[in-house]
C-alpha cells in the first residue's frame, strides 16, 4: 500500500466514495505523495516519453507553424510565446532554437511556461537557461495580448468523471471499498443534463468521459485569441467525440492498474477534441491527424536532412524516431491536434 493509499482509503471511510476526477486530481496532484510531487516522469527512466523527447523535429515544426501564422496575422510587436504543461522545457527550447532566424519573432516574444509543480519549474529554468522565461500557475494569468500557445499532451492529464449509460440514465463511475481494498463502483441512475445530448449516440453500457477543467482551460485561451489574435495548438492522444473507458495507467513504460499504486504512477485518458472545438467558440479550429500535420509541415524533408549527418546507430535511431511520430500504427494516427485561431481566419500552416 502507498502513501497515498492509506489517506485515500481513510478518507473514503469517512466520507464515501470519491468521484474519479477527485481520485486522479489526488494521485497526480497530492502535494506530498503526488506523482508530479514525487517523481521525474519523463523519458527512458521514467513512466513515459513525449513526442518532443522523441525527436527535435516536433518542437521545430509547430515552433515554425506558430511563427508563419505571427508572420501571418501582422507579426504583432509584443506577445506571448506560451506552453501548458511544458514538462522538462524540452519543447519550448525546441521551438525557440528553431525560431531564431524569423526576423523579430524572438524581440516580440514573452515566454511564459504555465506551470503549477515547483520541482518542474526548477527542471525548465535550467532548459531554458538561455532565454528570459515567466512562469504562471493557470491561464487566467497569461497576459492580455497576442498569444501564440503549444499544449502537448496536457490536456490528457486533466482529470476526469465517467459515466456508464443504462436504461435509467447515466451512473457515474467512482472509487470506494471493498474488504478495505480501493475499487471501482457505480452511482445510481439519474438524468443529466450535461449528458442529455448523447442519449441519441449511446447505448445502454457505453462510456462516456466528461473533463471538468478543460472546457474552462480552452475557453480562457480562446478569450485572448479572439480578442488579440494568435494561435493555439493543442497535440495529444484522443478523437472527436468521447464513447469509451479511456482512462489508463502508466508505469516504468507499461500498462498498470489504476487502482493498484496511487501517487506512483501516471494516469491519464483520451482527449474528447470536439468539447475542446466547442469550448474554443468563437475561434476558428481546425482538426487533424499528429502525423498528417507533420507530414504536411515538411517533417519527412527535414528527417532526410539531419539522417544525412548521421551514421550507424544514430542514424537509426532518428528514423525511427520520425517513424515513431508519423506512422499509423505508432502515434501517427492515435495522436491528434487541434488548431485554434482567431474567429473566420483561414486554417494555420499544415491544417489546410
Amino acid at each position: 500500500m502507498t502513501p497515498l493509499a492509506d489517506l485515500l482509503i481513510r478518507r473514503i471511510e469517512a466520507a464515501g466514495p470519491l468521484s474519479l476526477a477527485d481520485y486522479m486530481a489526488d494521485c497526480l496532484l497530492h502535494p506530498e505523495h503526488g506523482y508530479y510531487a514525487t517523481r521525474e516522469p519523463f523519458g527512458a527512466a521514467g513512466d513515459f516519453t513525449t513526442a518532443p523527447e522523441i525527436s527535435q523535429m516536433f518542437g521545430e515544426l509547430l515552433g515554425l507553424c506558430l511563427a508563419q501564422s505571427w508572420l501571418d496575422q501582422g507579426a504583432p510587436s509584443a506577445f506571448t510565446l506560451a506552453e501548458l504543461g511544458p514538462g522538462r522545457g524540452t519543447l519550448m527550447a525546441d521551438v525557440l532554437r528553431a525560431t531564431r532566424g524569423v526576423p523579430g519573432f524572438h524581440a516580440a516574444a514573452r515566454v511564459v511556461l504555465v506551470e503549477a509543480s515547483a520541482r518542474l519549474r526548477a527542471v525548465q529554468r535550467e532548459t531554458l537557461a538561455a532565454y528570459p522565461v515567466e512562469w504562471v500557475e493557470g491561464v487566467a494569468a497569461l497576459p492580455d495580448r497576442p498569444l501564440f500557445l503549444l499544449a502537448n499532451e496536457f490536456f490528457d492529464a486533466l482529470p476526469i468523471r465517467q459515466f456508464v449509460r443504462d436504461s435509467e440514465g447515466w451512473r457515474e463511475r467512482v472509487v470506494g471499498l471493498a474488504e478495505g481494498r480501493l475499487t471501482f463502483g457505480l452511482t445510481g441512475a439519474s438524468r443529466l443534463a450535461a449528458l442529455e445530448h448523447r442519449l441519441a449516440d449511446t447505448g445502454p453500457g457505453e462510456v462516456v468521459e466528461i473533463s471538468p477543467a478543460a472546457a474552462p482551460i480552452m475557453a480562457g485561451i480562446a478569450e485572448r485569441i479572439a480578442t488579440h489574435g494568435g494561435l493555439a495548438l493543442v497535440t495529444d492522444y484522443g478523437g472527436w467525440r468521447s464513447r469509451r473507458d479511456t482512462l489508463q495507467a502508466l508505469r516504468a513504460h507499461r500498462f498498470a492498474d489504476p487502482l493498484e499504486a496511487p501517487g506512483e504512477a501516471d494516469l491519464t485518458a483520451h482527449v474528447d477534441f470536439e468539447a475542446l472545438a466547442q469550448a474554443a467558440a468563437p475561434c476558428a479550429t481546425s482538426y487533424t491527424e499528429q502525423g498528417a500535420l507533420l507530414l504536411r509541415l515538411g517533417i519527412a524533408a527535414r528527417a532526410a536532412k539531419l539522417a544525412g549527418s548521421l551514421q550507424g546507430d544514430a542514424r537509426e535511431s532518428h528514423l525511427a524516431a520520425y517513424r515513431r511520430l508519423t506512422d499509423p500504427a505508432e502515434m501517427g494516427t492515435l495522436f491528434k491536434a487541434l488548431a485554434v485561431s482567431p474567429p473566420q481566419s483561414a486554417p494555420p500552416p499544415g491544417f489546410a
